[in-house]
């Protein structure tokens, strides 16, 4: 009889731990973004949300190259790692966002993450729904979304150059809107190809 791979591999167990790595990252946020409402911010709180953030996205990286070096990759990791992914940068956008730091997004930036991570998975069950089965292409677009919005977060939780904030959060911006479009564009023809079966 085969035995089945554990789902609480190593690889699994450092997606988890980055899950429980959130609430940490959140909570120091929020303290810092309170202790920056009078003369004396904390500072050593913003350095320990940047070192948790730091720390979280490093992992993602670690995670993936031992599932596919070791044969580690389960469905558990599979759901759970891109899940991990996503709550911790919109966790980070949205209270860089809306809390009391010196520096902050626009409003027009979390905006725009959110509605493309929402019309993504509304597309996914859309197509999912008529397709019958929703493939996921990656595309480089995607991945460097994701590091532009890593390095736009770490600017902020950083402190670097208030005045340059606007340059990194466009160059993320850009290649949030690019990679959302190429993903409405592929949703489309899988849409037009289940309707010639």
């Amino acid at each position: 009889m085969k035995r089945e791979r554990s789902s609480v591999n190593l690889a699994n167990q450092i997606t988890i731990f980055r899950i429980l790595l959130i609430p940490v990252f959140i909570g120091l946020v929020i303290y810092y973004g309170d202790s920056a409402r009078g003369d004396h911010p904390n500072e050593a709180l913003r350095q320990w949300a940047a070192a948790v953030f730091a720390i979280a996205s490093i992992s993602d990286a670690i995670d993936g190259w031992i599932a596919r070096r070791f044969n580690q990759r389960t469905r558990f990791g599979a759901i759970m790692d891109p899940l991990a992914d996503k709550l911790l940068m919109l966790a980070a956008i949205i209270l860089l966002s809306f809390t009391s730091w010196r520096q902050h997004f626009p409003l027009w930036f979390p905006i725009l993450v959110i509605g493309r991570d929402l019309l993504s998975i509304g597309g996914a069950f859309l197509i999912d729904h008529f397709a019958g089965k929703f493939q996921i292409h990656t595309h480089w677009t995607g991945k460097t979304a994701t590091f532009a919005q890593m390095a736009a977060i770490l600017w902020i939780l950083l402190d670097l150059k208030p005045e340059w904030l606007i340059w990194p959060t466009i160059f993320a911006a850009t290649f949030t809107a690019l990679s959302g479009f190429l993903n409405l564009a592929d949703g489309v023809k899988q849409l037009q190809a289940a309707g010639h079966d």
